[in-house]
Order: C-alpha cells, then structure tokens, then sequence
C-alpha cells in the first residue's frame, strides 16, 4: 500500500460540496446522499477505508439510523431502538460516549497494530487494518434531540494528514446540512404516516393540506372495538390500561393495515380500517375476501395474546368487528387552524352500528348481508336489524370459522413474549424498503 500525498484538492472537494447542496435541493434521501457524500470523498483523493455515520431520525418508533461505508463494500443500513433504561456496556465503553461525556466534539487516535486498545471497537478496527481513527459529534442545532455522530477512519500507513483533517471537518459541516434536510423530509413523511396512516400522510405531504379537501371512495369497512375497557381502566389504572390498549391493537390491528388495507383512524379504544376498491363487482369482492381474511388472522392474533394474558393471570380482552362495504367519505375537517384527517359517510356510520350489534349477538364478528354478499362461503343469519338513519331493515350475519387453523406469525408470538410491538421489530424507515437489520447498540457506535 503506498503512501497517500498529504495535501488535497481544494477544487474536488468543492465539486463535492457543491453536489451535496444539489442532492438536498432534489430531495434524495439519507441512504442516497450518505452513499454518493462517501464515494465522491474518496475519489477526491481522501485515503478513507471506513465511514461511520449515526443519525438521530426523531421517529415514533425508532430513535436511530446508522450507516457504515467501506471502500471495498459499499454502505450497509442498520435501525435501532434503545430499550428503556438501557445503556449496554459496550456503548459506555465506546468513543462516542466518550465524546458525549466530556462535552468533546472529536476525538482523534492512531490505531496501534498491537498493544492494549482503550475503547473495545478499536480491535475490531485492527482487523480491517486502520491506522487513523477521528470521531466527531455534530448536532443539528442547540438544544436539538436530532443529530450527527460519526467517524473516518483510514487504512493509510501515514494516517491522516492536517490537510485531511481539515478537510474532512470542512465536509462534514456540509454533511451536516445535507443531512439535517434529508432527516426532517424523513421526519415529515414518518410523522404523517405514523399518525395519519400512508394513504393520508401521502395525501397531506403532496398538498392535500386546506379544509375540505378531501374525496369519496368505495370500500370494503372494518371497525373494531375493544370491550369493557372503561371498567378496564377504572380498575387498573391508567398506565396498565394504555399497556393493554396498545397489547390489543398490536394483535388485532396490525392485519389490517397489510394486503391492501389501511387503518384511517383509531377511535379511542378502536379503530376503523379500510379496503378501498373500485364500483364492480370483482373488486369489491376482492377488497371484501380481503377483510375477511384478515378478521380470521386478526382472531388468531388475539387468542394467542389472551392464552399468555391467561398463563400471566390477567383477564382476556373482549373484543367486536362489524364489516360492511360502501362509500367512504374522508378529507380535512375541523378548524382553519387545526385540521384532522377524517372518515365520515353513513356507510361509516352503518359499520359502527354493526359493530355495536356485536354485544347484542353476543359474537366477535358480525357483516352487512352487502359485504356477506361478495365474500361467498358460508354464513350464520343472525337477525334483522333496523339502523338509525337506513329505512330497510339490515340482515346481519356472521361468518363460520375457516376449516384450516389461522397461522400465527412467529414475530407477533414475539412481540407478545417481549412486550416489543410487531411494528417496532421490523424497521421500515427508507422509502425505497429496501432491507434494513435491527441490530444490537454495538453498531451504532463505531
């Protein structure tokens, strides 16, 4: 390996900054600009072997987003959540606790071919034949929970020169910006998505901001409701009733926001998801099948949380789901200042009121003789039922259990074990979905 000159070229590295600032105004994101950020250095001339980079995202669900390049390998992406009230050792022991507890902003070390390491990382960096290590700390501004850590390393026998120094803690600022932008588009789209759901948080970020926009939509309905959570919650308390709300809408919730589904909104202690289909025959009988199987993975989910809520001597949670198909109204409504993105429509209604009917039947599930209708397969009549606001009398029904026993994924068998959500294991922070590994703390500290 020979000797890399030490002085750089003030011009390329322009021309990489000068591509960061086009990047962010084009709106790429993180992995794209991390990626080409690493690339264009080292081909400015920059001796680098390995980049590390940890970035905080803000995100409900996830605290961190880390990315490591190297210059034979290229960028790999890993997502991470922080335990309550955990700080492994390995992350105490690292350079970046280091930096956070003496309120340092780098840290620079040569890495030794041998003798005793003073953070446990370094042996790693042994291996792959660094010579130079600087880490650094770059908030995104005072006070702010969002920001940068990082650090360079170099497999140069010289290390890193003062001219690379300097350049490097030149780009990162440049970085930084580049960054921050990409992590608050980021932040906007999970926030929207997060909260309002994909289909509404799309609808808000592309424009759909003003009060009565909004639009109707044939659906196949789902609401469900959980049972006796008011006397739950008086008798409990609050924080083992919001533990218990959440346990049931990871079990009962979740498939529905899959196979075309979507959850619009939740409803205090229930939620109503939609199938959105076309006016024919075919797709409502496709987004309808749909709905019905995901209420027999949805029953499934929720025997399997009761049967552990039992072994752990606590009450089974009561639950029903109407279903229905018809016109959906949804859009903006509220204040001119303060919007929510709502459903409403008399099949809206109608649903709830099946749900309802769920008590009187005294069944989990009951459907519109409508929704019955395009799903086939065999059905209990249960009644007529005369709803408020509909001047026909409504068969309900309920549907038979499938012959074949429901399969229970073996990651929500986890998350009720562990007390990890099923949406908190798997990480989906990229646009693209490309894959991304929930990975131990040790990662995020390189």
């Amino acid at each position: 390996m020979s000797t890399i000159e030490s002085s750089v070229s003030s011009i390329l590295l322009d021309r990489v900054a000068e591509w960061l600032t086009n990047s962010s105004l084009a709106g790429d994101d993180l992995e794209n600009i991390v990626r080409g950020f690493c690339e264009r250095l080292a081909a400015a001339g920059l001796p680098l072997a390995r980049v590390h980079l940890t970035f905080s995202m803000l995100h409900p669900l996830y605290d961190a987003l880390s990315f490591t390049w190297k210059r034979a390998s290229g960028v790999t992406i890993e997502g991470f959540r922080m335990p309550a009230g955990q700080k492994p050792d390995r992350f105490l022991q690292s350079p970046y606790f280091y930096l956070l507890d003496n309120n340092l902003q780098h840290i620079r070390r040569r890495i030794m071919p041998d003798g005793p390491n003073e953070f446990p990382i370094f042996e790693d960096l042994r291996q792959e034949k660094i010579t130079d290590y600087l880490a650094f700390v770059q908030p995104f501004g005072d006070g702010s929970v969002q920001g940068m850590m990082g650090s360079w390393s170099t497999d140069s026998p010289a290390g890193f020169s003062d001219d690379m120094i300097d350049a490097l803690l030149r780009m990162q600022n440049h970085l930084a910006v580049a960054a921050k932008m990409a992590v608050l588009a980021k932040l906007a789209n999970n926030m929207l998505t997060t909260y309002l759901g994909g289909d509404a948080g799309k609808r808000v970020l592309n424009g759909q901001v003003r009060r009565g926009d909004g639009e109707t939509i044939r659906a196949a309905l789902v609401m469900a409701d959980m049972r006796e959570s008011t006397m739950y919650a008086e008798k409990e308390g609050r924080q083992a009733y919001i533990d218990t709300l959440n346990q049931f809408f990871d079990a009962i919730a979740a498939p529905f926001n899959r196979n075309g589904g979507e959850i619009l909104s939740f409803l205090g202690d229930g939620f109503l998801a939609v199938y959105p289909c076309g006016r024919h025959k075919d797709p409502s009988k496709i987004a309808c099948e749909a709905a019905l199987s995901a209420v027999h993975h949805a029953q499934a989910r929720v025997a399997e949380l009761n049967k552990d809520r039992e072994f752990k001597g606590l009450p089974k949670i009561g639950y029903g789901i109407g279903l229905h198909v018809g016109n959906v109204m949804f859009g903006n409504v509220g204040l001119k200042d303060r919007l929510t993105f709502s459903a409403f429509g008399s099949a809206v209604n109608e649903v709830q009121r099946l749900q309802i009917l769920t008590k009187k039947y005294n069944r989990e599930v009951v459907a519109s003789q409508a929704f019955a209708g395009y799903c086939g397969g065999e059905w209990i009549t249960l009644g007529e039922e005369k709803l408020r606001g509909i001047r026909q009398k409504v068969t309900v029904l309920q549907p038979r259990a499938p012959a074949s026993t429901i399969h229970v994924d073996e990651g929500f068998r986890e998350s009720v074990q562990n007390g990890l959500s099923e949406a908190e294991q798997v990480i989906m922070l990229h646009r693209d979905k490309k894959q991304v590994k929930r990975t131990p703390i040790e990662k995020f500290i390189q």
